[in-house]
């Protein structure tokens, strides 16, 4: 077709040739030639995504390209010139059961004619000529959408279910260490009040018993002071103090060591014990310390074990976003650290986790609750994808119009033939039974529809990086879906 070419007079027999409407009468046909026209499109944009959904086009003659926008990138999904391929407003006969935008942008490279009609004439004429097609093609649209959002709420589930157990695993562990100590420090305790009774009640007079009593409050300070060793260096500091508790005649010896150097105590410090104690009151003296240097240790466990229990919860309110508010300003480092926390279990020894935080990274207006679903989406698909080995990478940072996270694995990457692909609902590569397909669906249309951001992947063997990039001014509320 060249641009001098007359343009084609729209009649039933035009339209007949369109496979669209080749089984339509004379009178329907007459009707929509009445109602429509043929245009003439020179080289350029038809329509952008995301404008109000006006017109339908049926292609008679040129070239057309479909795209859809990605992180700000126009990318090609289909270009043909087959006659009779129709696009535009095709969802006009739902009327307002859905938005009526188009959902994607159409562009010409060449000049082309069309058959157009107007959206609210194909809505009539698909109500008024075909009322049952209509309501069965609503059907189909809204069953497959609510198949959508149910299985989407079943992963959902299933992620929570997953994260809940492993979130009772952490908690068990602190809280039955807690519960260990407690009732062990309880025993502590009677016995360092009978050995202070003992020592009370024998050869000490009252400047010696305060001497050691400045020995207890000394012993509880290196506790709380006390240097990490190595297995190798424990060892040997054990052997030497059970040496010098054995020279002294000081009975379990070897079970007392392991505590003394846990503690902070070294064999200079038990010659100074050693030197204010009476030489008959020594061992007594020495089983004393024992008791209250245990005794620290065990009250100190206890706090680690309740505030790693609190820590816990404070992830898991922060991860649910439990009594706040949907929509609200947030740090995005804190949703990913209690992402991380929440996931903890998942993650297996052979796996590191780096964090790169920009710290200059701007609170954000977000639906948190729906932004760690994301996090936690996209960083399981990286330890799937990575097994018991790799290192996973979490990286922020921003500029004056989006704060950016980016999630690193170093698994075996995405094949290019279906890269264009994980982002559809249902698309999964994950064994019958494993997967719905919905993870990073869902995490798209979090991202995309309801933060007006952008999520892409960029991947090759060896490395996948997923960009999630938000407006830092958020998303207008009332304005997302």
């Amino acid at each position: 077709m060249t641009d001098t070419a007359r343009l084609p007079e729209c009649n039933p027999d035009l339209l007949r040739s369109l496979f669209l409407f080749e089984s339509l009468s004379d009178e329907r046909l007459d009707y929509l030639c009445r109602h429509g026209e043929v245009v003439r499109v020179e080289p350029g944009w038809l329509y952008r995504e995301g404008e109000d959904a006006t017109c339908f086009y049926v292609l008679l003659d040129g070239l057309l390209v479909m795209s859809r926008n990605v992180d700000g990138d126009e990318v090609e999904v289909n270009r043909t010139s087959q006659r009779g391929v129709y696009v535009g407003a095709w969802t006009a006969y739902l009327g307002d059961l859905v938005p009526q935008v188009y959902d994607q942008s159409v562009r010409v490279t060449e000049t082309s004619d069309f058959f157009q009609l107007d959206a609210t004439v194909l809505r009539d004429v698909m109500r008024d000529w075909f009322p049952m097609a209509q309501h069965l093609l609503a059907g189909l649209f809204h069953g497959f959408t609510n198949r959508q959002r149910t299985i989407a709420q079943r992963e959902r589930l299933l992620a929570l279910g997953s994260l809940s157990a492993g979130l009772t695993h952490e908690l068990n562990n602190p809280a039955a260490a807690a519960v260990r100590a407690t009732s062990t420090l309880q025993q502590r305790v009677s016995k360092m009040r009978e050995k202070l009774a003992a020592l009370a009640a024998g050869h000490l007079d009252e400047a010696a018993l305060q001497t050691l009593i400045k020995f207890q409050d000394e012993a509880a300070h290196r506790v709380a002071n006390a240097p990490k060793l190595s297995a190798i260096e424990s060892a040997d500091r054990e052997d030497e103090l059970a040496e010098w508790l054995e020279d002294h005649e000081v009975a379990r010896g070897y079970e007392i060591a392991p505590t003394f150097v846990q503690g902070g105590i070294d064999p200079d410090w038990l010659e100074l014990v050693a030197n204010a104690a009476p030489a008959d009151s020594l061992a007594g003296a020495i089983h004393w310390l024992y008791y209250t240097i245990d005794t620290e240790l065990l009250m100190k466990e206890i706090t680690d074990s309740t505030s790693r229990i609190s820590s816990l919860v404070e992830a898991a309110k922060q991860y649910s976003q439990m009594d706040r508010s949907p929509f609200q300003t947030v740090d995005l480092h804190d949703l990913l650290d209690s992402t991380l926390v929440m996931l903890a279990r998942k993650i297996p020894p052979g796996v590191k986790v780096v964090k790169h935080y920009d710290e200059s990274l701007p609170p954000v207006p977000s639906y948190a609750a729906e932004l760690n679903q994301v996090w936690t989406n996209l960083i399981d698909n990286a330890l799937q994808a990575m097994g018991d080995t790799g290192t996973l990478t979490i990286s922020t940072h921003a500029d004056d119009e989006f704060a950016t996270v980016l999630i690193a694995d170093t698994g075996p990457g995405i094949p290019d033939d279906i890269k264009d692909r994980i982002f559809d609902p249902f698309f999964t590569t994950k064994p019958i039974g494993q997967g719905t397909g919905l993870g990073l669906d869902i995490a798209w249309r979090i991202v995309v529809n309801k933060h007006r951001g952008y999520l892409k992947v960029k991947s090759q063997p060896g490395e996948t990086v997923f960009v999630v990039r938000l407006p830092v001014d958020g998303p207008q509320i009332g304005e997302t879906t």
